[in-house]
This record gives structure tokens, sequence and C-alpha cells, in this order.
């Protein structure tokens, strides 16, 4: 039987303690085909985006400027679905399909400040995987992912500074 992982390997930050989960997250290989599987699920409306260097003027992967790119769908609410659909990379998602596969990815809180989050996590040692800002249509909101892979969570952690408004939805 395998043992759990070491609950101590990721401190979280007073910042999300005893914060809900807003948003669970699936990386899939085809956005549109995994859309219409998720509508049978009662999941009928969709907003989508494409976040790439075009789109999202602040990209970091790995402590470094990143090129990445996807294509996402948002629904629901309490907590919000998302699919993402990894495009050009490198990035945590195409790491994780390569050692994982398709699924479920992480999981988000939606925070006043991805920035103090990323210092929260900073002051205990642990930096952002992957980062990302400016991608509302007045150019703020921000997304900032930890891996908690290896903690007793075994997913990725998302502070998601959800922007004043967003662009509009595309379509698929």
């Amino acid at each position: 039987m395998a043992s759990l992982p070491d609950p101590t390997s990721l401190a979280l930050p007073e910042v999300l303690r005893g914060h809900p989960v807003d948003q669970v997250a699936f990386l899939v290989p085809d956005l549109a085909q995994a859309i219409e599987a998720w509508k049978e699920l009662g999941y009928d409306e969709w907003k989508i985006y494409t976040y790439s260097p075009d789109s999202v003027p602040e990209l970091t992967y790995r402590g470094q400027p990143g090129t990445y790119s996807m294509r996402l769908a948002l629904s629901g609410s309490s907590p919000q679905i998302e699919l993402i659909q990894p495009m050009d990379g490198p990035s945590i998602y195409h790491e994780w399909v390569e050692s994982r596969g398709y699924g479920l990815h992480h999981v988000g809180f939606f925070v006043d400040s991805a920035a103090e989050v990323v210092d929260a996590f900073a002051a205990l040692g642990t930096a952002p995987a992957q980062t990302g800002s400016g991608y509302g249509a007045d150019g703020d909101g921000a997304f900032a992912y930890f891996d908690a892979v290896d903690s007793t969570f075994a997913v990725v952690l998302e502070a998601i500074e959800v922007p004043a408004q967003r662009r509009p939805s595309e379509t698929i």
C-alpha cells in the first residue's frame, strides 16, 4: 500500500487557510470535445478564452519568462469548472500531461491579490511554478500556480485574481 505524502512538504499560507475551493480544473486534449462531454453533466454555458503572450502580457514559467499558451473554457460556480487545452509550451500543463496524462490538474482560489499569495508562499519557501497577469479587459487579473502534488493536496494549487471585466468570450 502506498503511503501518504508528507503533509509538511508544502506549507499553506495563512491567506489560503480556510478558503473554499472556487475552481476545479481539468487538462483536456480537445477543448471542443470536452465541452460537449461536460454539457451532458449540465454545464451548458461556457466562456472560452485563449491565453498566450498576445493576451497575457506577463507570463512566467519556473521563474523565467513564459511563452506558453492554452485555450480554456469556464462554466458554473461554487466551484467553477475550468477545462484547459494546452497549446504551446513549455508549461506546467505540458509537464502534467507528459507525466500523468489528462484529467484533474488543479484547484483554484479566488483571491484579492495573486501577488499577495505569491509573497505569502515565498515567505514559506515556495516559489510559483507558473504565473500570468494582465489578461483582463482593462489589463488586470492574475494567476499563480503552486506545485502541491507531493503534499497531501496531491494537485496544483492556483491563486486567481479575477479581473474586473473579462475580454469577450471566443467561440469554439
